[in-house]
């Protein structure tokens, strides 16, 4: 660990700010070791000046970033071009996560208001994220392809961005919603692969990635949780959401800050051991005439 990084806001800070996603998800892995090791102090406990998160984290400018609807479909990974392409996006989608949740940390972290479990889930939130980019870029590589080969969107920042004043917002969005989809199309991604015969693939994703992904939409839904029974739930311009149960703030959140409605069918077993029940999300499939409507930004 460098001597000059001593707590955990001013590591995510530098993760954030690092370009090249090889050491990004590197220095990961090395300040989560630090944290979990108890070298690392909390963000109200550090002695440090500590800079505040980037308003986007850093990128060395390998992949074209283009507006989503201009992307090329991917396939059912029954050629080894599909295949290539479907690994690259969640390439892609996990050096964002590892972002996103060091972002978490950083951005949200800096009154110090936050128990240390907050942290302790996000940090090894951001090493999974970060273990499942070298997993799955090293399956690319032995593919014969690299990360930088296909153009990409960026979608999870996007949301990520209108999110940024609200740690409420963050998790329904981010943590709850966008990560309870990636599990609904895991299953069949892997069952994708071993049709096709990469079973190296399938294995990652259905040993490493599955599991651990169900761990982080449950982090999601328990902060999401706890700031409800603290009275602290919150639209991203700061607007109070004041609602009985911890699932009807969810909706009032996601109706505001999710583009769009949510999509069967879901993964019910996953979602349910999430924590992450039906009364949650099935109220938001159908529109009741109160959800945010915006254009799709370009890249």
């Amino acid at each position: 660990m460098e001597a000059e990084v001593r707590a955990i806001r001013a590591a995510a800070s530098r993760v954030l700010r690092c370009a090249d996603p090889d050491e990004k998800a590197r220095l990961t892995i090395r300040f989560a070791h630090a944290w979990k090791q108890g070298t690392m102090e909390e963000v109200h406990t550090a002695v440090e000046e500590e800079e505040g998160p980037p308003k986007r984290p850093t990128r060395d400018g390998r992949v074209q970033v283009v507006p989503a609807h201009a992307l090329k479909r991917r396939g059912k990974a029954g050629s080894l071009a599909s295949r290539r392409a479907i690994v690259h996006g969640l390439v892609h989608v996990e050096i964002w996560a590892v972002d996103l949740a060091w972002d978490a940390v950083a951005r949200f972290g800096k009154d110090g208001g936050l128990p240390k479990a907050f942290y302790d889930d996000f940090v090894t939130i951001a090493e999974d994220e970060a273990r499942h980019f070298c997993l799955l870029q090293k399956r690319l590589n032995d593919m014969g392809a690299e990360y930088g080969d296909l153009a990409e969107h960026d979608g999870l920042w996007d949301s990520a961005q209108e999110t940024s004043n609200s740690l409420a917002a963050r998790l329904a969005v981010e943590h709850c919603t966008h990560e309870a989809r990636g599990m609904d199309v895991l299953p069949g991604t892997i069952a994708r692969f071993r049709n096709a015969g990469d079973h190296e693939t399938a294995d990652v994703l259905e040993k490493v990635v599955y599991p651990e992904e169900i761990s982080h939409c449950k982090a999601g839904v328990r902060w999401f949780k706890y700031l409800h029974n603290l009275g602290q739930v919150c639209l991203d311009d700061g607007t109070p959401v004041v609602e009985d149960t911890a699932d009807k703030a969810f909706h009032h959140v996601v109706r505001k800050h999710f583009r769009g409605n949510l999509k069967p069918p879901f993964n019910e077993k996953a979602r349910s051991e999430a924590g992450f029940e039906p009364s949650w999300y099935l109220p938001l499939v159908e529109d009741d005439g109160t959800r945010q409507r915006r254009p799709e930004k370009l890249h």
